[in-house]
């Protein structure tokens, strides 16, 4: 990628400054890790049987904990290291709620976790076409994000998607069959094609989540389709809004606090004070197409706020 800075009609390209050491990366990133990836930093340099993670963290809207990886290097396995990662951090759960309640003198409960959610982040200035191609499957719980440092102390993160509906369980070989697969019965990475194929879900539910999403979309090129186990979230900074595909309507939950949202028609219900699946205070279930509009009006104000925060 190539970036300039606009003068009248005039573009200046702004050169790189490329890292010299995996350090400065890390440093970068645990520093302003909540800015980065909504998440909690745990600890650094965290050791376990002979292995050594560059960072923990911790995910507080999926409940479990993400390890953060950096590299410089192209000559590496992401699956080999991440598929080790994974199984050392499950077959260890009670080091990890240990070691967070200490660093954070807070309170986790085994039970609280879910480490179906668990997964690792790999960043790294550059990831090889075959590093990339080896993760290219629908069910690997791993991200790749590419780092770049600029002049005029510009910071660049691009996260490399994948777009395969393949499992990796098809393609393992006899001796990587006994890590992955076990890693694959516990870990789970959820796709939007998983709410999408449930049979309970009519047909017109999921049209109407279709022509909604379009509507979402069009609001802007900043914003991510984040599917999780019970429901959709459209994220800009964070969710603004999170969308559950049920039998006969698409149950909606805007993020804005108790207080902070226009609704003159009063369709929303408050669940501040009671417990549910998506973000936000508000929530609201919609069945018709006739809907939408007022349904955007009230999505608008929470992407806007994120826009204005």
């Amino acid at each position: 990628m190539k970036l300039f800075i606009q003068e009248k009609n005039q573009l200046n390209l702004i050169r790189s400054k490329p890292f010299n050491l995996e350090k400065e990366i890390q440093d970068l990133v645990e520093q302003n890790v909540e800015e980065l990836f909504d998440l909690e930093f745990v600890k650094s340099e965290m050791s376990i049987g002979g292995f050594r993670f560059d960072t923990l963290c911790y995910d507080f809207e999926n409940n479990s904990f993400v390890i953060i990886e950096y590299k410089k290097g192209s000559s590496y396995s992401v699956i080999d290291q991440g598929y080790t990662y994974l199984s050392i951090l499950l077959n260890n759960k009670s080091d990890f709620i240990l070691e967070y309640n200490e660093t954070k003198n807070n309170l986790l409960k085994r039970d609280g976790i879910d480490w179906s959610q668990s997964r690792i982040i790999f960043i790294s200035p550059k990831f090889s076409e075959y590093q990339k191609t080896s993760i290219n499957f629908k069910n690997v719980p791993f991200e790749l994000w590419e780092i770049k440092r600029f002049e005029n102390g510009l910071i660049g993160f691009d996260k490399h998607l994948t777009n395969s509906e393949e499992s990796i369980d098809t393609f393992t070989t006899e001796i990587e069959d006994t890590v992955v697969k076990k890693v694959s019965q516990e870990v789970k990475v959820h796709k939007e094609s998983d709410h999408l194929g449930q049979s309970r879900v009519s047909q017109e539910i999921k049209e109407l989540y279709q022509e909604l999403k379009k509507r979402i979309i069009d609001l802007g090129d900043d914003i991510d389709v984040v599917p999780r186990s019970m429901y959709i979230g459209f994220k800009r900074d964070t969710n603004f809004i999170d969308i559950k595909l049920t039998t006969k309507s698409l149950w909606c939950w805007i993020n804005m606090k108790k207080g902070e949202l226009d609704d003159p028609n009063e369709l929303c219900r408050d669940v501040s004070q009671i417990g549910h699946y998506g973000n936000g205070d508000y929530d609201l279930r919609v069945k018709s197409d006739t809907d939408l509009d007022y349904l955007m009006f009230l999505i608008k104000q929470s992407y806007k706020k994120q826009e204005d925060s």
